[in-house]
């Protein structure tokens, strides 16, 4: 491998944040990308409908500009299209994405049964996908005069007018709804867009705001201001703008309304970066930075009133021998190990809910599992023994839970192989026919039957690319496992967390409470052996005589948007024989010089010109698309007809429709290391501007390398910056609580 460049690279702008988002963000049109490369923005902006992980999302995420193009009068739209494909005449039957949300729901409706003695879910915790296009001129509006911490009482000034919602994480499953959501009823809609107008909001966001707050939203905002902030993409000056347009005087900083309002949603924006609670001392400081007078009574008040939960994980103090006692003076502390009490933390209802139901879940399948003695391998042994078995390794290792659901099913036990993404099934050969992916599986769309209770028909189930598991789809999966099952969960644990909130499978492995198995499996070739010294903390040299690993320094951004499109257009196809549509672009995130918008414009320009006439995208266009919140596939436009987008992904032809367009697509030529994880292509061309520097650690290099199977280029302009992130960069740590709640549940004693 060659020795990383010393070049030059421009340094990042201050309000830079290039560190991955928990989630994606809204979708991006062809027409939005210069803006965006304006913006100067490298960080990722806040997840929602796709389907991308983890960062924090910019103060200026309302306003980030995208909204659903309109085609060029005559060029036809994805609902103008004529000549619809025939045998579509009759209304298409739900889509996976569809009955998967609808299975969840069910199943996650019959959880919080069994937790009825529970406080009832957060309204203003609730988020929704889809913006307005036509905010785009109010959010503009609000950038220049948006009222800010002291200036709260400057009534003087007009109220900003809220910023068009970006799309989040689809609220937590509830009870079975139609397979597509109904709208909500015009008279809601218009009791709220004349509220909205006494406010100086947008008219636009009735539709968001009805949907949110449901049937009664006119009266809530009439008497909560600050519930505007249920909206996604709405930013607490903005609920404050229109709070004192309606109210007067009869409001301030201090309002219990408000405060609550704001607690929440705090607490929000840490699930977009992984979080399923916080400690109570950084709300507080976040409160303190909104002028809340009183951080810690807006607390007590929250608490209170049911808006958010306060946790306090007990722990045992371990025992001392004598010499330990005697050397500390006294008998063994009763705070732990530390001298210190956990922190208390601060939740959400639907985390608080999604985690104890997954922890009591894994419990269940652990004691109701019947230990037997199998010969083979030691993942079989483990699992013959135990109903809950952890294995860990590389992508070589995904051989040995695939043997391990061989044997099993010889022995005559039900079996199934789950994987994250249809690319995970491609990458298992001939053994792949025979998984299926978590969401389809969830969906009903493939797997076994279910039984009155919900129950699948399973014996044994092995899931691959467990990392990948946010806590609500863990806690809906094991939730859908009869007693005695055996469960497999594996996966790499270097790779970067789950784009939900939650780590499952750090806290299952660091909770101890199970068997432990590790692959002594180690990935082939020059590729393998430069991402397993990258896991290790080292960025070594490689040998690689087939041009396996190619380093192209840059000077800036602009020569990194180049030089990857002359890799994925020219260098690579003619030297590697990788065509440019199996060839993947990785990058830090989706703003900035060489994010995903400007590198998918570029690509897009080279490989597939047109004028958007689709919302923004042509047929071959190459697109991320987010079924659900926090997955994300490849695919290809094929065309648009009056409900939609249509799209191939990977077998199968996939309708986007038409609302649903501007917040669950993007341009897919280019993909965040968070998107790609838990697929793979032949070649993986990783881009690195100087600006992405700060948004490096040991975790994006290692996901975003390893993605390739043949070959990868990395596109290098951070200098040193790429060696410290691996052997330096730890990658920043989720708060969540699952690992102390399996601990108290499955802790052998003594330990």
């Amino acid at each position: 491998m060659t020795e990383p460049s010393g070049e030059t690279a421009p340094e990042a702008p201050e309000d830079v944040e290039p560190a991955e988002d928990v989630r994606e963000g809204t979708g991006t049109t062809a027409g939005e990308t210069d803006a965006a490369e304006r913006s100067g923005e490298a960080s990722e902006e806040p997840a929602g409908d796709a389907g991308e992980t983890p960062e924090e999302p910019a103060e200026d995420a309302g306003g980030s500009g995208e909204t659903f193009e309109e085609p060029a009068e005559g060029a036809g739209d994805a609902g103008e299209t004529p000549g619809k494909p025939a045998g579509d005449a009759d209304a298409p039957g739900p889509s996976e994405a569809q009955a998967e949300l609808a299975a969840q729901r069910e199943l996650r409706a019959r959880i919080e049964a069994r937790k009825a003695e529970k406080d009832g879910p957060v309204a203003a915790g609730a988020k929704l996908s889809g913006t307005a296009a036509d905010l785009f001129a109010a959010v503009r509006a609000v950038e220049g005069g948006a009222a800010r911490g002291g200036s709260f009482y400057e009534a003087a000034e007009p109220a900003p007018r809220p910023s068009a919602p970006e799309p989040a994480p689809a609220a937590a499953p509830r009870p079975p709804v139609p397979e597509r959501a109904t709208a909500p009823a015009p008279a809601t809609t218009a009791a709220v867009r004349e509220v909205l107008a006494r406010g100086g909001a947008p008219e636009a966001l009735a539709g968001p705001v009805a949907a949110a707050l449901g049937e009664g939203a006119a009266a809530v905002l009439l008497d909560d201001p600050w519930q505007l902030l249920a909206v996604a993409g709405v930013r607490p000056e903005q609920a404050d703008g229109f709070a004192r347009a309606l109210l007067g005087s009869d409001c301030g900083p201090g309002d219990p309304r408000r405060t609550v309002a704001l607690t929440v949603w705090l607490l929000e924006r840490a699930a977009l970066q992984g979080h399923t609670a916080q400690e109570v001392g950084t709300v507080r400081a976040g409160l303190a930075a909104h002028s809340v007078p009183d951080p810690e009574e807006a607390v007590e008040t929250a608490v209170s009133e049911g808006a958010v939960h306060l946790f306090q994980e007990e722990r045992e103090a371990p025992e001392e021998t004598e010499e330990e006692s005697e050397e500390s003076g006294g008998g063994a502390d009763e705070t732990g190990e530390s001298g210190e009490e956990p922190p208390a933390l601060l939740g959400l209802d639907r985390y608080a809910l999604a985690e104890e139901s997954l922890a009591e879940g894994l419990a269940r399948l652990v004691r109701t599992a019947t230990a037997d003695a199998w010969e083979g391998s030691e993942l079989e042994r483990a699992a013959g023994a135990h109903g809950l078995v952890l294995h860990t390794g590389g992508e070589a290792s995904r051989a040995e839970p695939v043997a391990l659901a061989a044997a099993a099913r010889e022995r005559g036990l039900r079996t199934l192989v789950a994987v994250h993404s249809d690319g995970g099934r491609s990458a298992l050969g001939a053994a792949g026919t025979e998984a299926v992916t978590v969401a389809a599986l969830l969906s009903g769309a493939a797997g076994p039957g279910r039984d009155g209770e919900g129950a699948l028909a399973l014996d044994l189930l092995a899931v691959l690319d467990a990392p990948q598991l946010d806590v609500e789809t863990a806690a809906t999966l094991v939730e859908s496992l009869p007693d005695g099952c055996r469960l497999v969960l594996s996966g790499d644990p270097e790779v970067l967390g789950a784009p939900g909130a939650g780590r499952v499978f750090a806290d299952v492995l660091a909770a101890r409470v199970c068997p432990r198995i590790a692959s002594r499996v180690p990935d082939p070739g020059p590729l393998g052996e430069l991402v397993s010294g990258i896991g290790a903390g080292e960025l070594n040299q490689v040998e690689a005589p087939g041009k396996e690993i190619v380093i192209v320094p840059v000077r800036d951004a602009g020569e990194a948007v180049h030089r990857t499109v002359q890799l994925v257009a020219d260098s690579v196809p003619r030297a590697i024989g990788v065509p440019p549509e199996r060839t993947q672009v990785v990058t830090v995130g989706h703003g900035g010089s060489a994010g995903t918008r400007a590198l998918n414009a570029a690509l897009k320009q080279r490989l597939n010109p047109g004028p958007g006439r689709f919302g923004g995208y042509d047929p071959g266009d190459r697109v991320a698309y987010a079924p659900v919140p926090g997955r994300t596939v490849t695919g290809t436009v094929l065309s648009a007809d009056a409900e939609g987008l249509r799209l191939r992904c990977g077998d199968d032809e996939v309708l986007v429709p038409k609302e649903r367009v501007e917040s669950a697509l993007r341009h897919g030529w280019a993909l965040t290391a968070h998107q790609a994880a838990g697929a793979r292509w032949p070649a993986v061309v990783a881009v690195l501007p100087g600006d992405a520097a700060g948004g490096l650690s040991r975790a994006w290099v290692y996901t975003a390398f390893g993605r390739a199977e043949r070959h990868l280029s990395v596109v290098h302009g951070v200098e040193q910056a790429l060696a410290r992130a691996v052997a330096e960069g730890a990658a920043p740590e989720r708060t969540t609580r699952l690992r102390p709640l399996l601990e108290a549940l499955l802790a052998a004693p003594g330990e």
